[in-house]
């Protein structure tokens, strides 16, 4: 009785992450979230589910691995009305050992980089959400700015001109060594925006250093796999994977995205303030509520 009841519970332990990353099936192609087929990325990982998308949060890196969105003609159109309002914030549901702070990357040096980007959020809860640390990763401020920047806008203007896309966001750590602001935050050393079309049965994925004046490439899902270690879209047939889709060219932004283009600014000790105040305030409200009922 007791071996059996030890088996059960190491099979639920075993099933709970595969059953977790597929809470939010909305955001996958086919309803099937990214494979990890690299097994050093897959330690202390957390699958964190937000309302326009989803992210697999690493603890090892403390920065999401990937993001998982679904863009239409519709949320694109809804995102544009939405003012953004930068609010970065720490993500409570991730141990605190294993998230990033706001601290980690007050005078890093590098942007705080949205996987899911703030501009593809159709509301302003989505938006907000879109500013935890958990979907952020620290990137060269020319590049965010610059060529990241155009190739968000272009997959947004892509969708609107096909209607539904698929998208997976994610991050890659190559090399000997990869460096880490204040010694925590692990720096991707390229980042992918993978894309699959329903309608069109197609997919690909831009792929780019990060750094300044990088250049990008067009790859397939298949070969993404090998740089990433991550299949995005396992439910794909192998077909779709092993061609690389046609992808537009990064644009500039138009003058009606220049709240988009800037890039996030620092922290100051106001903002620090502020933010401290007002998670005292929620944890007193939560200690009343807890006493009175």
């Amino acid at each position: 009785m007791r071996l059996r009841r030890a088996l059960a519970l190491g099979f639920l332990l075993a099933a709970a992450p595969a059953a977790a990353e597929t809470a939010c099936p909305a955001f996958f192609a086919e309803g099937w979230p990214p494979a990890l087929t690299n097994p050093k990325l897959a330690a202390r990982t957390v699958p964190l589910c937000f309302e326009a998308f989803a992210v697999l949060h690493s603890g090892a890196s403390r920065t999401p691995l990937y993001a998982a969105e679904r863009l239409t003609r519709e949320s694109v159109a809804e995102a544009r009305a939405v003012a953004r309002d930068d609010r970065f914030h720490e993500e409570d549901r991730i141990p605190e050992a294993d998230r990033s702070t706001l601290e980690d990357y007050v005078h890093s040096g590098f942007d705080r980089g949205h996987l899911a980007p703030a501009g593809d959020m159709p509301t302003e809860t989505a938006q907000g959400q879109s500013f935890s640390l958990a979907n952020i990763v620290p990137q060269n401020r020319a590049f965010n700015r610059g060529l990241w920047a155009g190739i968000e806008e272009s997959v947004r203007r892509l969708a609107r001109e096909r209607g539904t896309l698929y998208v997976v966001t994610g991050v890659v750590f190559t090399g000997g060594s990869v460096d880490a602001i204040k010694s925590r935050v692990l720096v991707p050393t390229q980042l992918y925006k993978a894309i699959y079309d329903p309608a069109r049965g197609e997919a690909g994925a831009y792929l780019a250093p990060n750094r300044a004046g990088a250049a990008w490439q067009a790859v397939s899902i298949a070969a993404l796999r090998g740089t990433a270690g991550v299949d995005v879209f396992p439910g794909l047939p192998d077909t779709v994977k092993g061609q690389a889709m046609p992808l537009p060219e990064p644009r500039e932004f138009s003058r009606g995205d220049e709240a988009e283009r800037r890039g996030p600014r620092e922290e100051s000790w106001q903002d620090w303030l502020w933010r401290e105040a007002g998670r005292a305030l929620r944890k007193a409200i939560r200690d009343a509520l807890r006493s009175i009922f």
